[in-house]
């Protein structure tokens, strides 16, 4: 009997990814994701941020490495794994990461002088990337991908 290792996840992504290859040709790509979360403590609000190792594999990687830029939004669902291994000396190591299955990309705002408005006309301080950007090499507004997908797919 299996048991059940799966996690989701939201955050932002810390650092730009870390795109690699095997031996054998396949796409590895490696990224960074802050979770925050925030707990009340005694009549006051407390906040805590998580940080965490994601890795994809195959055309999930290749997506991952354009599109997971520093600062952008994701939700990742995936699998944990533990990676083991000895030093020279004996010392053992292990460190635990996340082997992402589905990512999503969140919208993607930038800061502009003419700046997106709310129902009520206050200034929003962004404007969303939009389809026409794309021309420009600019990543989707909001897109998901999964491993072994072979195009994006809309979120939700």
């Amino acid at each position: 009997m299996n048991a059940l290792n799966s996690i989701l996840l939201e955050g932002n992504v810390v650092r730009d990814p870390v795109l690699k290859e095997t031996p054998r040709g396949t796409l590895v790509c490696s990224f960074s994701v802050a979770s925050n979360r925030s707990y009340r403590q005694d009549d006051e609000y407390e906040q805590e941020t998580s940080f965490f190792e994601v890795e994809s594999w195959a055309k999930l990687a290749e997506q991952c490495g354009k599109h997971c830029l520093k600062g952008r939004g994701v939700r990742v669902v995936g699998r944990l794994k533990q990676d083991r291994w000895e030093s020279q000396d004996g010392k053992k190591f292990n460190k635990v990461k996340i082997v992402a299955e589905h990512v999503e990309f969140k919208p993607q705002f930038r800061q502009k002088d003419a700046v997106a408005e709310d129902e009520s006309g206050e200034s929003l301080g962004y404007e969303p990337i939009n389809e026409s950007d794309e021309a420009s090499g600019a990543p989707e507004a909001g897109m998901a991908m999964a491993a072994g997908a072979e195009d994006s797919m809309p979120a939700f």
